[in-house]
């Protein structure tokens, strides 16, 4: 009898020891951003992370998913966890396909006491799987329990989108690295890179190095919202063809497409300086020091302007895969078209005319946009334009990104046109996200955005048909930079504003509570400390 008590004792008290030992562990919470569809939480033990635990990737397309994973829970909570082999034996996170599962994009989490499982029908749906559990350590520190639970879930939209302008403000290698950290950090698919405009060319193109060696450079920058005073400082920067590969196939380890934009036949200034002799007039042209629209634009009349924008778009689409080349198509005034021989020569010969609703101009850069079109459908690629394209004639077929309000967006949606809502009533992120930032907010673009602004965007209202509805493909927040010229200003622009956005891509709009999103993005910004991205704290205050 005593010899039993004893065991019973011993019992117990290793029992109160693991108990205790659960209490000193940190818990998961799988409460995230964005948040998932399903959490069922389940009865049992949870699996506790800690060293011992092996990472089994059990597909070899999975192999790198691995290797972000165990960086992930070491970058959280300070563990190194090893990547084991299928036959690996004790506490295991797997990853594995699922190929009866029906959404390309979707995950599973199956948490028990001994294993984690996270599933999907592509490496893609494995990543973001990936994303959720490790942003249910944020937080944390040390050995962690991961309480037992099944978690499913898809997103909302296929496209999800960031947008960032290296033209007016240039940034480099290693801060567009991060911003695509921070893009996955959010589950979002899509950056739409803005390497042209009037104040500076910044892609590399072999077959006219002028664009770089001239067009790259300003003479000065404007201070203030285009005060009557500049710095005085020549400006610059540009990307080799190396340097975007690299990019590209960053970006494509974290599941994320590369869209290039360069922007025509308006904000071709940096192109017009090294080549004046795709404008109207001939020059002499200036890379420009200061903000807005100019009426200097590519010469639609002229055959060569054409030759140089197939040139042009031949070697970017050899450096980007992406299906969508996005060619602007924005603020492209027709003042040097209205009284340029050959574009009105051009006019003539398409027999354009003026009518009610568009001018000859317009219409001729319909003629412009379609040409274009036809030689990137040529290459098997896609065109996205900005919302003025719906002012001229373009093809159905043409994608258009909905930027002055959401208003475009739906009409072009109930025209047949695929669309991207990136409207500035939600989506400018360059735009103050308080409106007490007379004082304590860095210089930035005169409106405002806050963080419940943004949350509140529905991409794809009620209020459209079904058909028109399927035409949404989702959403995307630009970052313009005229105002901003640091990497810690550009993280204080967007963060949390990302986090805000990435529910509306994900999340379906019952789901959606904007309370309980400040408390699950306040968890995340201890993420956001982690990698040191300065972020607003308006929202948590």
């Amino acid at each position: 009898m005593k010899r039993m008590i004893g065991v019973l004792l011993a019992l117990g008290l290793a029992l109160n020891v693991a108990a205790a030992t659960m209490e000193e562990r940190g818990t998961a919470d799988y409460n995230v951003v964005p948040l998932p569809r399903s959490i069922v939480m389940q009865k049992g033990w949870g699996f506790v992370v800690n060293p011992q635990v092996v990472i089994v990737a059990k597909d070899g397309s999975l192999t790198r998913n691995a290797e972000f994973l165990k960086q992930y829970v070491k970058e959280a909570t300070g563990l190194d966890i090893a990547i084991g082999t299928k036959g690996a034996k004790g506490s295991q996170i797997v990853l594995q396909l699922n190929p009866k599962m029906t959404e390309a994009e979707g995950y599973r989490i199956i948490v028990t006491q001994k294993k984690v499982t996270i599933e999907g029908q592509t490496p893609q749906g494995v990543f973001y799987g990936i994303q959720t559990l490790r942003k249910s350590l944020a937080g944390l520190q040390g050995e962690a329990v991961l309480p037992a639970a099944v978690i499913e879930d898809a997103p909302r939209f296929g496209y999800r989108g960031m947008h960032l302008d290296v033209a007016r403000h240039f940034f480099g290698v290693e801060f567009v690295k991060k911003y695509l950290d921070a893009m996955a950090l959010h589950n979002m698919n899509r950056f739409h890179w803005h390497l042209t405009d009037d104040q500076g060319w910044r892609v590399a193109i072999d077959r006219y190095p002028k664009l770089i060696e001239e067009g790259s450079k300003r003479n000065y920058t404007v201070l203030g919202r285009n005060s009557p005073i500049d710095d005085g400082t020549p400006y610059g920067g540009s990307f080799t063809k190396e340097e975007l590969k690299e990019i590209v196939r960053y970006a494509q380890e974290r599941y994320i497409t590369v869209i290039p934009e360069i922007d025509m036949p308006g904000h071709m200034l940096g192109a017009l300086k090294a080549y004046p002799e795709l404008g109207c007039t001939g020059g002499p042209y200036e890379v420009e020091g200061h903000w807005g629209v100019f009426e200097d634009i590519l010469c639609a009349g002229k055959e060569e302007t054409f030759r140089f924008v197939e040139g042009v778009l031949t070697e970017l689409m050899e450096i980007f895969p992406s299906e969508y080349i996005h060619i602007g198509g924005d603020e492209a005034p027709k003042v040097r078209w209205e009284q340029c021989p050959r574009c009105q020569q051009r006019i003539r010969e398409l027999g354009l005319t003026s009518d009610g609703t568009q001018k000859a101009e317009a219409k001729l850069q319909g003629y412009f946009t379609k040409r274009v079109e036809a030689f990137l459908n040529k290459h098997g690629r896609k065109l996205i334009g900005w919302d003025e394209l719906m002012e001229s004639d373009v093809n159905e077929t043409a994608t258009i990104m909905s930027w002055r309000g959401v208003k475009g967006g739906l009409e072009a949606s109930r025209k047949g046109h695929d669309v991207i809502m990136a409207p500035t009533s939600h989506c400018y992120f360059d735009y103050y996200q308080t409106k007490d930032h007379e004082w304590e907010e860095p210089f930035s673009f005169a409106n405002v955005i806050t963080v419940e602004t943004t949350y509140g965007l529905d991409p794809a209202p009620d209020t459209l048909t079904p058909e028109a509805q399927k035409h949404i493909l989702g959403a995307q927040a630009n970052l313009w930079t005229e105002y901003i010229a640091h990497e810690s200003q550009a993280f204080y622009q967007v963060l949390p504003r990302m986090g805000a956005l990435c529910e509306v891509q994900w999340v379906m709009p019952a789901q959606k509570d904007f309370r309980q999103f400040v408390e699950r993005e306040r968890r995340l910004t201890q993420l956001y400390k982690v990698y040191g991205w300065p972020f607003a704290g308006h929202i948590f205050k």
